[in-house]
């Protein structure tokens, strides 16, 4: 009996269109909607590489109203946190608003799980992903995105991946750290505790503006005054005053994130100490704290439009940058004038 091995090939994507024609990503992607700004010549070499290689073009040419969805996938790793909560709200309300409807999938921080979630948006036809938050982006294999963004364009929000067809928006935090700490050593504060809970990108852009921001100001980093912590307020504020229990000098504190902060807010107000306390996001938690907490605002409420234009007009076909970074805002609230004082 006579066995045959069948062999199966992959479908042409738009990667392999733009090799065949010799043009870019982009340009294969304005061809399928309809954009203007490519010469008929280019265009007609494109559709006849598509032609040629029988490639039915998917969520790329929904644009031009072939069988459109009008629906955008989003990820995020935890809408329970108050960050991911707030950016899925304002990226749903805005998309509504530009005729798309959202499927939202929470993940979780294992790269299986991310992975699952992805494949299910993808398999959904979805026209475009939204990735919120720079947990999305790994230290070592990003093949996973890059396989997404072969199918349709991948949007990170306060994150990066150099990768194509993935665009991101995202703060300079790592600046806004830095400005901290010499503003923080302007008012006399030469040990400076530093709070974080997980080194994703953003959290280790926050590190090292930290680092950055002690060489500027000419102080020397004193690993025990960076503390990692349980993202959990009873664990934070335990740390923090197990630290004052050992007598670690500081006489400000900068946190990651919100919660963070107010956990050691807590642990000096149980010793009867007072310092200037910042945290970062500038959540609701920032204006609820007693005393009302200094925060960095890392601009969400720009992120997420920019984030959505930027996608509305890729799917329209028009130019686009890969990257937008906005600057950090801090506000101050009574935690900034709070005197320094080293315990």
């Amino acid at each position: 009996m006579c066995k045959c091995l069948q062999i199966e090939v992959a479908p042409l994507n738009i990667y392999d269109i733009a090799k065949q024609s010799g043009v870019s990503i982009a340009t294969v992607s304005r061809v399928l909607n309809g954009g203007q700004k490519v010469s008929e010549k280019t265009r007609k070499k494109v559709l006849a590489v598509m032609q040629q290689e029988d490639y039915t073009p998917n969520v790329f040419a929904r644009g031009l109203g072939l069988n459109s969805m009008k629906v955008i996938g989003i990820l995020c790793t935890d809408v329970s946190d108050t960050y991911y909560a707030k950016a899925v709200s304002l990226v749903e309300e805005l998309l509504r608003k530009n005729g798309f409807g959202a499927l939202l999938c929470c993940t979780g921080n294992e790269l299986a799980d991310k992975k699952k979630y992805l494949d299910i948006l993808l398999n959904r036809r979805v026209d475009a992903i939204i990735l919120i938050g720079s947990a999305f982006k790994e230290n070592s294999d990003n093949s996973h995105i890059e396989s997404a963004a072969k199918q349709v364009p991948i949007i990170i929000i306060n994150g990066a991946a150099d990768l194509p067809n993935t665009y991101c928006v995202l703060c300079d935090e790592r600046a806004a750290v830095s400005r901290n700490v010499q503003l923080l050593h302007r008012q006399g504060c030469n040990d400076i505790l530093y709070l974080y809970d997980v080194l994703t990108f953003s959290g280790s852009a926050k590190l090292a503006g930290y680092k950055e921001g002690l060489r500027r100001c000419g102080l020397p980093l004193r690993n025990q005054l960076v503390l990692k912590v349980p993202k959990a307020l009873p664990q934070i504020t335990q740390e923090v005053s197990a630290l004052l229990q050992k007598h670690t000098v500081f006489s400000a504190v900068l946190a990651s994130e919100d919660l963070l902060a107010v956990g050691a807010l807590k642990a000096l107000q149980s010793a009867g100490l007072s310092m200037p306390v910042i945290g970062f996001n500038n959540s609701i938690l920032a204006q609820c704290a007693s005393p009302a907490l200094t925060s960095v605002d890392n601009m969400l409420d720009t992120l997420c439009p920019t984030a959505v234009k930027m996608l509305v007009d890729i799917l329209n076909g028009k130019e686009t940058p890969q990257k937008i970074i906005l600057s950090a805002k801090l506000i101050e609230r009574d935690t900034f004038h709070a005197a320094a004082s080293n315990v």
